[in-house]
């Protein structure tokens, strides 16, 4: 016997990010929407490297 799958979850984590998602109410489109914006912010942001005065080669 093949149990049917009674709640979704194999097509919501087949779901990716859609531009749309930012002007949908439901909690999946809003929660790919804030994930995706934090993972474009910290990708933005990047990393700051400098060079450390003090130490001379």
């Amino acid at each position: 016997m093949v149990k049917k799958n009674q709640n979704g979850s194999t097509e919501i984590a087949g779901r990716n990010f859609n531009a749309n998602d930012y002007q949908k109410n439901d909690a999946l489109s809003s929660g790919l929407a804030t994930t995706h914006e934090q993972v474009s912010d910290t990708y933005m942001e990047g990393v700051i490297e400098t060079n450390d005065l003090n130490e001379q080669e």
